[in-house]
């Protein structure tokens, strides 16, 4: 079992582009646009468990912007739980992460964040 904690530096950028773009969006008013954002931070980030944990945290706050119960008590468990399965490497691949799909499926990985994974040399089994 390999254990994940930090995320490569070759990622960083790729996570810290689409957190970006949540905040501009969300500050903007352009929810939807800053929920895609979110989930495509998810997905790049939950193998690795500070930020993985953090994108859920960011999930629960817009929860409670946009008044969406699910959303808020969705977060809940996997704000507990979405760190500790990151760290021990047990994450459902590609899981958007929000509260409308449940939290163990995976899911087939978007073209354009594959080729971030290649960029960033990471390695990422569907």
């Amino acid at each position: 079992m390999k254990l994940y904690i930090i995320m490569p530096e070759k990622l960083k950028p790729f996570y810290n582009t689409e957190m970006k773009k949540f905040s501009t969006e969300y500050r903007n008013g352009k929810i939807g646009n800053a929920w895609v954002h979110l989930e495509r931070a998810h997905i790049i980030g939950q193998r690795y468990p500070f930020v993985h944990s953090y994108v859920h945290w960011k999930m629960m706050q817009f929860g409670f912007r946009i008044k969406n119960r699910r959303e808020i008590l969705g977060q809940i468990p996997r704000l507990i739980f979405g760190g500790i399965k990151s760290f021990v490497g047990t994450v459902p691949i590609g899981n958007p992460g929000g509260a409308d799909v449940p939290a163990l499926k995976p899911f087939k990985i978007p073209n354009d964040l594959q080729e971030i994974f290649k960029k960033a040399e990471v390695e990422v089994k569907q």
